[in-house]
């Protein structure tokens, strides 16, 4: 399976200096390059907000081809990003249109990235020079006040089309604005993201009221996830610190079962390090919230089939506070997740919200299966519905 991580090939976070803009530097993934070469998948725009005209909507599907940065077209077609698409006021327009009324029906080429949608007005994407020279796109932060697209009401979907089949999901792991569902057909039909009726606000309402985490609503335009809000001084930087510590003393006494494809890792806390034996030998010094949350740093997951299982099943077991109380890891019953005072309670509201229990509301959110992720090696049309707020 292409999981969100494999299928990102790691979005890089850093900001492009003095536009606060977030460059995506490395490749979205690795899909064949003879897609261009094929016919698109049918995609379909579905508008249910109730708030907002068609007219009012666009779309834009942004990523990478393989070989380059690439953006598509309204009829289909794969460009490559140009810093010559700048116009005058310093910005690319890549903005789709929807039709006039009821579904829009694009051809999604081959390709990795991210389907955007704005509404009320359009997004500011900056082509700019890598540190390759090469041409990339300064995509949207949302997360940082000082972005030209703060005050725009967006959000997005992440994709991988190759000749292997469709990947994609709906995410929040940078933030949450735009409730957005996704619909595939082709072997089976499948769908997620979907969101229980009034649940947007909810999750407005319950992130506010959890303590610590008011600060990251941002009026009714989003909610912004715990990490990004750390980086902005708008959560604790020590904020999971005790459930931290209780974790690392808890296994200073007793071992850790950490089970992967690989076999099952057995670890104890020694000298400060959280050391595992099994099918290898991996090593973890005490995360830091910031770790937890960017599931990064000393938990950061190589695909190397051995330290990067092990990290991916460690960050998810403390963001959804199991790690202390549940030996062995991965822990699988959703009951259990997020019952303790200190946890994501942004992951928390997000899987609350939706109607298939699924999110991704940390980068982690895939291990035991409960991300808003869906595959399909024969794939033969894709749906990003718009859904009501």
């Amino acid at each position: 399976m292409i999981t969100r991580r494999t299928l990102l090939g790691g979005l890089a976070a850093g900001a492009a200096a003095a536009s606060g803009l977030t460059l995506a530097g490395r490749a979205l993934g690795t899909p064949a390059p003879d897609g261009r070469a094929t016919a698109g998948l049918p995609l379909h725009i579905v508008n249910n907000t109730g708030e907002y005209a068609n007219s009012s909507v666009w779309v834009y599907i942004v990523g990478n081809d393989g070989t380059q940065q690439v953006h598509v077209t309204p009829d289909g077609e794969l460009r490559p990003v140009a810093v010559a698409d700048n116009g005058p006021d310093g910005f690319t327009d890549y903005a789709i249109p929807l039709a006039g009324s009821g579904a829009t029906t694009l051809q999604l080429p081959r390709m990795s990235g991210r389907i955007y949608t704005a509404l009320g007005g359009k997004l500011k994407f900056k082509a700019v020079e890598d540190g390759n020279g090469k041409a990339a796109l300064a995509y949207p932060a949302g997360w940082v006040a000082s972005d030209p697209n703060y005050d725009v009401l967006h959000d997005c979907a992440e994709f991988t089309y190759n000749s292997g089949g469709m990947y994609c999901n709906t995410t929040m792991v940078d933030m949450f604005s735009v409730p957005l569902a996704i619909g595939l057909s082709g072997a089976k039909e499948q769908t997620t993201g979907t969101l229980k009726d009034g649940a947007r606000a909810k999750v407005f309402s319950d992130v506010k009221g959890a303590e610590g985490f008011d600060r990251l609503v941002v009026g009714d335009t989003r909610v912004i996830a715990p990490g990004h809000g750390l980086d902005s001084g708008l959560f604790a930087g020590d904020h999971l610190a005790p459930a931290i510590d209780e974790a690392w003393s808890a296994y200073a006494s007793k071992d850790l079962k950490v089970t992967t494809n690989a076999g099952t890792f057995t670890g104890r806390v020694v000298g400060g390090k959280l050391s595992f034996t099994g099918p290898g030998t991996v090593a973890f010094d005490k995360p830091s919230t910031r770790d937890v949350l960017f599931c990064d740093g000393t938990l950061a997951a190589p695909n190397d089939g051995t330290l990067g299982p092990v990290a991916a099943i460690l960050g998810a077991a403390l963001n959804r506070s199991t790690l202390t109380t549940q030996a062995a890891q991965p822990t699988t019953d959703p009951t259990a997740f997020y019952r303790e005072r200190l946890t994501n309670h942004y992951a928390r509201a997000m899987h609350a919200a939706t109607r298939d229990g699924k999110a991704y509301g940390f980068a982690f959110d895939d291990v035991a299966g409960f991300a808003s992720y869906i595959e399909d090696g024969a794939p033969k049309e894709l749906t990003l519905t718009l859904t009501p707020f």
